[in-house]
């Protein structure tokens, strides 16, 4: 048989037969897909979508049919009165910006309960900038995860004050070791929170979450959630842009901080790019599950190789994000080389660590996507750091995302790494 990649006999041995072990687990996502394909297509059926929709506008964007029929289409998808849908939201961080000033102002209070948010969200709220809710003087709190889960009792005290307007939620672990948040336990930590605080807005960030279950966030008690388009939602063809989605009044006001008070989502044109977020939108849980069987592939993989990983193959999963601890920054690197050897663009480069904006430490990235930075596209990105954990995530295609796994698997075969494990059979 012809090879076309450089991957040995032995990585494709293992590949078989960590596939033989995962096969199983791919009927669940698999019914998860079928449900979440019927929703957006019984959402398209009533909103009668069409041809004329696609056409876009320029300038203003005044009375844009498309994409204001994209967000009735959001809306009844993720079960909220609104959506917001734009192509002006630079990333996935500027639309969860835009949904918390939505419901804060001076002298309110912020709460995280699921621990230190993102990265580069955390600029947002507590950075030293012209505009964060720091230099607007809106009070930060948190609650920590007890044992990687929402610590229930802590969270009633916390939220229980008048000055707690908002209540965040992050869904995924962002570059925390913990586990991602199922939508039950979403549904836990709101009724939590509206048994002592009922006038709190509670918000998820949603990223990577979407449609790697049959119900979403605002589903279970979320007044909003918001994410971004080069993700799930976007389906690997929305060429920018995020959205926002949850109660009509709280939708509004974030579509005032994105353009300008008076304004809102009245403006905003689309540029031609409409078919692409209404065709996207439509393979976003096709393309989602394809995305989870790489990650489940990637687990097993890597646990044949000896390496840690989170979730395992048999779990159940919440989100895309597949963890692999290297414990050391060469097996984490090679693993990078991979990934990017695996890519349809760029698989020339060769990623190395860098300063990138956001971020306290250098962080190596490898994504060679069609689409800069989709990460609903087979990517893989780790901060310098220890324990070296690094983040695995997309795969437009099962197919080549194992193929990227199983280059990944060559490049770091062989090497000594902290488990010093050997390669499991399993017959």
């Amino acid at each position: 048989m012809k090879r076309y990649l450089d991957i040995s006999d032995e990585i494709y041995a293992l590949g078989e037969q960590a596939e033989r072990v995962v096969a199983p687990y791919f009927s669940r996502i698999d019914r998860i897909c079928d449900r979440n394909t019927e929703k957006v297509l019984a959402a398209f059926r009533s909103h009668r979508v069409s041809d004329n929709l696609f056409a876009g506008t320029t300038g203003y964007g005044y009375d844009d049919a498309g994409r204001d029929r994209l967000d009735e289409i959001y809306a009844e998808i993720f079960g909220t009165e609104a959506a917001l849908v734009r192509i002006g939201f630079v990333n996935g961080t500027h639309a969860l910006c835009c949904a918390m000033y939505s419901a804060v102002k001076q002298g309110d209070v912020v709460l995280s309960v699921t621990g230190s948010p993102y990265d580069t969200l955390q600029n947002t709220i507590t950075g030293d900038y012209y505009g964060s809710m720091k230099n607007y003087g809106i009070e930060y709190r948190q609650v920590d995860l007890r044992g990687g889960l929402p610590d229930l009792p802590q969270i009633q005290q916390m939220a229980d004050s008048p000055a707690v307007k908002l209540v965040f939620i992050q869904r995924s672990k962002g570059y925390a070791v913990r586990e991602s948040l199922s939508c039950e336990q979403i549904r836990q930590i709101c009724e939590t929170v509206r048994s002592v605080n009922p006038n709190a807005v509670i918000m998820v960030d949603n990223c990577y979450g979407e449609f790697v279950e049959e119900l979403e966030p605002t589903q279970v008690g979320a007044d909003l959630a918001a994410g971004s388009l080069i993700k799930n939602p976007g389906g690997g063809l929305a060429p920018t842009g995020g959205y926002i989605v949850g109660r009509a009044d709280l939708v509004e006001n974030a579509a005032y901080r994105l353009t300008a008070p008076g304004i809102g989502g009245e403006c905003g044109c689309t540029m031609g790019q409409n078919r692409l977020l209404y065709q996207g939108l439509f393979l976003a849980p096709h393309t989602t599950a394809q995305a989870l069987k790489t990650a489940i592939f990637c687990a097993k993989v890597m646990e044949l190789l000896g390496f840690e990983v989170s979730p395992k193959a048999e779990e159940v999963r919440h989100d895309i994000i597949q963890t692999i601890a290297f414990g050391a920054p060469e097996p984490l690197c090679r693993f990078c080389e991979g990934i990017q050897a695996g890519a349809p663009v760029d698989s020339f480069v060769t990623p190395e660590p860098w300063a990138m904006p956001g971020y306290d430490d250098p962080v190596i990235m490898a994504a060679g996507a069609f689409v800069q930075g989709a990460s609903i596209e087979l990517s893989a990105d780790a901060p310098m750091r220890e324990p070296y954990v690094c983040y695995m995530q997309g795969g437009l295609t099962y197919s080549s995302g194992k193929a990227g796994i199983l280059l990944a698997a060559e490049r770091i075969k062989g090497l000594n790494h902290p488990a010093e494990k050997p390669v499991r059979k399993i017959l």
